[in-house]
């Protein structure tokens, strides 16, 4: 019985190293492995065994006979991978090679700025080697970055890959310093007399703009502040979100913009098993949004979307999905053209709340006096530039839309790290390999811009490892860390109210205890206070329990 990869995964590799028959590719090595939309279990090598199901971190490897219907179309997807890519030879893939070690062994204290995915692959890595120890910053109290915070509420499975970055935390030599923002409570030489090598992966904190007249009327955000929102992230908490009008138009394409249109079209009562936040439950209980209108400027071909996640939009039950694809022609006969031809065939239920999918369409400005009353779009076309390269281009043709709120999703920037080179055009620090120079090193979205997946991070952080040690074995480091004081009594002394492993893991039991009293996976808490409260009440006990034991 063969299995099937049902969803854009975490690309962790795992499974492709639990196969005993090398039938999941791309594999670590392979072209396309980090980059590629998901992993692919070839129907015709598979013997069926299960080792991928239970590796996988996230459940998204399921048997074929499993599969249900909205599942169905990755059944043709895994296997039209290896009608591209035959893999005929079925040589060996991802060996592990022997583990590196130090060759100056001696002990390494390295400071982590940033507790997302990219901040705790890197940590994983180093941790790799027993003279390492690793301190892991962040602002925030909570840590996992995106991964708590912009993983849609509604993809669960995928969120269950904090699984591996729990066994990352109980490794010995793992530190947090959460609710710690550099800049503000402790300075970057500060860091720099105390450690080794500091790893920065802040990821790309900003939005990209529309730069069109009235985007900054109430009822214009970002699709980034509105994920923010909904997933319970401290920032955004407070996002003036009106819901009552009934059309939402978002402005790009990609995967964001998808899983925005999802979630303001899901039925309330189904995110109401999720951990989606409860002052979003309840505004979206309340919601009048019947329609959500995402607009790319180019054509069906171009659109940056992935398929897995198309195929997953087009499944949602109780919704309507349709492609409205602007006079243009889907290309191909793979499944994503496919899943598009469906969509602009199908015909819309009044009924029902819709999801609008609209290409060759780009916004000229947004409209209203004292707030976002509609947007005017002009119609756009596909013109080849010197490259060959199809670029959108303006008709002058325009149309007005009325919506209640336009949400701006064309990507990410990043925003100068003080004290660290920026390149402004690509947003990232420019580097060798993840190295700024020896003791300063960029991992993440910072290293490589907003690019990539989940497991993404897992490569980059390697590479920047591997740069690390290195300069650890060529001598470059020695004498770095000048000050012995450790950090954590630092801040201690100056009052700031340090979160660490216990009292993230007394935030994380709330959260649960919560969820499952509301038959919740967890209810979030979202108020920086209740969370430092909450993990110095884990402080307290964890002293009157060693106060009484050695009594």
């Amino acid at each position: 019985m063969p299995y099937v990869v049902t969803q854009s995964c975490c690309a962790d590799a795992s499974c492709v190293v639990a196969c005993p028959v090398n039938c999941i590719h791309p594999a670590p090595g392979e072209p396309g492995f980090a980059t590629a939309e998901m992993l692919y279990v070839d129907p015709r090598s598979c013997v069926g065994c299960g080792a991928c199901t239970t590796a996988c971190p996230v459940g998204a490897v399921v048997p074929d006979t499993a599969l249900t219907p909205e599942q169905e179309p990755f059944r043709e997807l895994n296997a039209a991978y290896y009608d591209a890519f035959p893999h005929a030879d079925r040589a060996p893939v991802a060996p592990v090679p022997p583990q590196r070690r130090l060759q100056r062994p001696h002990p390494v204290r390295v400071a982590v700025v940033g507790a997302g995915p990219a901040g705790l692959y890197t940590a994983d890595e180093l941790l790799r080697h027993p003279e390492v120890n690793v301190d892991v910053l962040d602002r925030l109290p909570t840590p996992y970055g995106l991964l708590r915070a912009g993983v849609a509420p509604d993809h669960q499975h995928t969120k269950q890959a904090a699984g591996l970055f729990r066994a990352i935390e109980e490794q010995p030599g793992f530190r947090y310093l959460l609710g710690v923002e550099v800049g503000r409570d402790v300075t970057r030489a500060e860091l720099a007399e105390r450690y080794d090598a500091v790893v920065w992966s802040v990821g790309a904190s900003a939005d990209r703009r529309l730069d069109v007249p009235g985007e900054d009327l109430p009822g214009s955000a970002s699709a980034t502040a509105l994920v923010g929102w909904y997933n319970g992230h401290p920032d955004h908490r407070d996002l003036a979100v009106d819901l009552g009008h009934e059309r939402v138009v978002v402005v790009g394409n990609g995967n964001v913009a998808l899983d925005v249109a999802r979630v303001l079209t899901t039925d309330p009562d189904e995110l109401a098993r999720t951990d989606v936040a409860d002052h979003a439950l309840a505004a979206l209980r309340g919601s009048a949004v019947r329609e959500v209108l995402v607009v790319g400027r180019r054509g069906p071909g171009q659109a940056s979307f992935t398929t897995p996640e198309l195929v997953g939009l087009a499944g949602l039950r109780g919704v309507d999905v349709v492609a409205d694809l602007g006079g243009a022609e889907v290309v191909g006969d793979d499944l994503r053209a496919r899943v598009l031809r469906e969509l602009a065939a199908r015909t819309p239920d009044p009924a029902r709340r819709r999801v609008v999918l609209r290409f060759l369409a780009s916004p000229l400005r947004l409209l209203g006096t004292d707030r976002v009353e509609g947007v005017e779009l002009v119609r756009t076309e596909l013109v080849p530039d010197a490259a060959g390269v199809p670029r959108a281009k303006p008709t002058g043709e325009t149309e007005t839309v009325e919506a209640g709120m336009v949400l701006r999703s064309v990507g990410y920037r990043g925003v100068a790290v003080p004290g660290l080179p920026h390149d402004p055009v690509t947003g990232t620090v420019p580097h060798d390999r993840g190295r700024v120079e020896p003791g300063t090193y960029v991992a993440g979205w910072v290293k490589r811009g907003p690019t990539g997946y989940l497991g993404t991070n897992k490569s980059c952080a390697q590479e920047t490892v591997e740069a690390l040690l290195d300069d650890l074995d060529a001598g470059l480091l020695e004498g770095r860390a000048r000050q012995a004081e450790d950090l954590r009594t630092v801040l201690d002394r100056r009052g700031v109210p340090v979160v660490d492993l216990a009292g993230w893991r007394a935030i994380d039991r709330e959260e649960r205890r919560r969820g499952e009293a509301a038959g919740r996976p967890r209810v979030k808490l979202t108020d920086p206070g209740e969370m430092l409260g909450t993990a110095a009440s884990a402080g307290r006990r964890g002293r009157r329990r060693l106060s009484a034991s050695s009594r």
